[in-house]
């Protein structure tokens, strides 16, 4: 487990360098944990008659829902980041990946930064339990040291079953027995250099696995195409103004942050597609 403190950093750091991962990292206790998953459940059912508005809140929980954005800021999630990226860093994306009670969805093995055409590989990417992940449910898994290798061709395989944008799954057999399984308890995370092999598989437990990836990238990076997505700001400073950074939601589900998520969309899928 690991707190904010110097010595627990320079063991992630560490371990993270020669792993391509760290976990697990305890962020919030089981209610609080709860709390954020009853916000969340909240806002769907407010939404349940508006399928954009429903998808909007999926992909940008961290902009509609103040909780989510305090999430981001976690003293916890943001010191592990620093310890990785440096002092100045953005807030990328933080979708939320969910599996259905007794789903079949899966994330075919791939690595994160085949399709987001950023200018390096100064990103990690938070996997945040907001209930518990497990290998019933279809944690995460990894393969260890696959990060020290450079982005390998993917194949678009767009599989109903597969939660990812493209379906993308890396064009190299994975040895399953290699893989590493992050199991979490809501509250707890775990971190993974973007150029690692990973994916989960299907939840064969009676609850929902609700996880939120959040991408935090050095304020350095930018878009290959020029483009500037929509960021927040959560450590340093952002002396490059590569994206169009956001100030925090100045409240829940506001129909302003619902119109900045809708341009940003229409971005990504220039970006991913």
């Amino acid at each position: 487990m690991i707190g904010s403190d110097s010595t627990s950093l320079g063991g992630l750091a560490t371990e993270y360098l020669q792993n391509g991962y760290f976990s697990p990292i305890d962020v919030l206790s089981s209610s609080e944990a709860r709390a954020l998953r009853d916000d969340y459940e909240a806002a769907e059912k407010e939404l349940e008659d508006d399928e954009e508005k429903l998808g909007l809140l999926k992909s940008y929980p961290n902009r509609l829902l103040p909780s989510f954005d305090a999430l981001t800021r976690n003293n916890k999630l943001v010191a592990s980041a620093r310890a990785i990226l440096g002092a100045d860093i953005l807030v990328w994306s933080s979708p939320l990946f969910i599996k259905e009670a007794q789903s079949e969805k899966i994330i075919s093995w791939h690595q994160d930064l085949t399709y987001w055409k950023l200018s390096d590989f100064n990103e990690t990417t938070c996997w945040f339990a907001v209930s518990d992940s497990t290998k019933n449910s279809g944690c995460m898994k990894f393969v260890p040291a696959s990060h020290k290798t450079k982005i390998l061709p993917h194949n678009d395989t767009y599989a109903k079953n597969n939660l990812l944008s493209r379906g993308q799954e890396i064009a190299v057999e994975v040895d399953e027995d290699e893989a590493f399984y992050a199991e979490l308890h809501a509250g707890q995370a775990s971190f993974h250099h973007g150029l690692l092999f990973h994916g989960s598989g299907p939840n064969q437990t009676n609850d929902r696995r609700i996880g939120s990836a959040i991408r935090y990238i050095s304020a350095s990076m930018k878009q290959e195409t020029g483009d500037k997505p929509l960021a927040t700001q959560v450590s340093g400073e952002d002396t490059f103004a590569n994206f169009k950074v956001a100030p925090p939601p100045r409240g829940r589900l506001l129909d302003e942050e619902f119109e900045l998520c809708r341009e940003d969309k229409e971005l990504k899928k220039k970006l991913l597609f």
